[in-house]
């Protein structure tokens, strides 16, 4: 099966320029906080560390999915993508739960901190996040939207800060840090969902979402030829491959005609954004299916 990887390179540019400007402004952070005595800007330190980590996992996926498939990988790796967009998910709950565990100590014993230099470099933060969430906004990638939602994190958390600089500024009071730090982490837990339930419905082979099965195998039987559809499985291979087997039953008399009703059950299936499939022809329904051929209503 050729898939193709050439659309992959924009992924891979985007990654690295991510990782190049969120490494720097991690750095910057450490500094600020060192001097300005900010455990906020220090935290928030060790919240871009995990982000740096987590984009160069994901730009490694990127670059491993490139590698062609072989004997004994004959899907290739675009699989990698899922494994580590689903650990780059779990991650996200568990800085989450960092940030709700710090904030909880910050309120029970607060911490001085230099509102000027705070907010200072959480601007520069700020600014350095934007950018990089524009480089890896509206792509399909599930790996890069892991990174992605990981960068609006920081984002997020850079918001957080200037806001508890200027309130520290202004009150010289500091509960304002660990409140807005857990507003951060709900947010973050929010959204490690949605990319967590998507990841795993493609490990378990569930149906795209956003693709009616009953419609799709009504597109199959539409076809002058076909009598049946059964042992059908949709399924992704990864966020931008679908994927369909099928076995289905044909008058056709010939080869000739067999290709004629191959050729246009694939052009239907492109409606579906299904681009490889494995179709089976049969004369009369296959005997031994068995459970294969049962689907139930979910």
């Amino acid at each position: 099966m050729p898939f193709m990887a050439g659309h992959r390179t924009g992924d891979r540019a985007a990654l690295t320029a991510a990782v190049a400007l969120t490494a720097a402004v991690m750095l910057l952070e450490v500094a600020g906080g060192y001097v300005s005595g900010s455990l906020a800007l220090l935290s928030d330190a060790g919240h871009m560390l995990r982000d740096v980590l987590a984009l160069l996992l994901s730009l490694g996926a990127v670059i491993i999915a490139e590698r062609l498939p072989t004997k004994t990988r004959t899907f290739g790796y675009h699989r990698v993508e899922v494994l580590v967009a689903f650990v780059n998910g779990l991650l996200l709950i568990v800085l989450a739960g960092a940030i709700l565990w710090e904030a909880a100590q910050r309120l029970s014993a607060p911490v001085a901190v230099g509102g000027t230099v705070m907010g200072a470099v959480g601007a520069v933060g700020l600014a350095a996040n934007i950018a990089v969430a524009y480089i890896l906004h509206g792509r399909d990638d599930l790996n890069v939207r892991s990174a992605f939602l990981h960068v609006l994190g920081d984002t997020l958390s850079s918001v957080a800060v200037i806001a508890a600089a200027l309130w520290i500024a202004l009150t010289g009071q500091t509960f304002v840090d660990p409140l807005l730090s857990g507003a951060i982490a709900v947010v973050i837990l929010a959204s490690s969902y949605p990319l967590l339930r998507e990841t795993v419905a493609v490990l378990l082979q569930y149906t795209p979402s956003g693709l009616d099965f009953d419609e799709v195998v009504r597109a199959i039987e539409g076809v002058d030829g076909v009598k049946n559809v059964h042992n059908v499985h949709l399924w992704s291979l990864c966020s931008h491959i679908n994927i369909l087997d099928a076995h289905v039953v044909t008058c056709a008399s010939d080869c000739a005609a067999t290709g004629a009703i191959k050729r246009e059950i694939r052009r239907r299936l492109l409606a579906f954004d299904v681009k490889y499939s494995t179709l089976e022809f049969e004369t009369e329904p296959c005997p031994g299916c068995g459970e294969l051929c049962r689907i139930e209503a979910d």
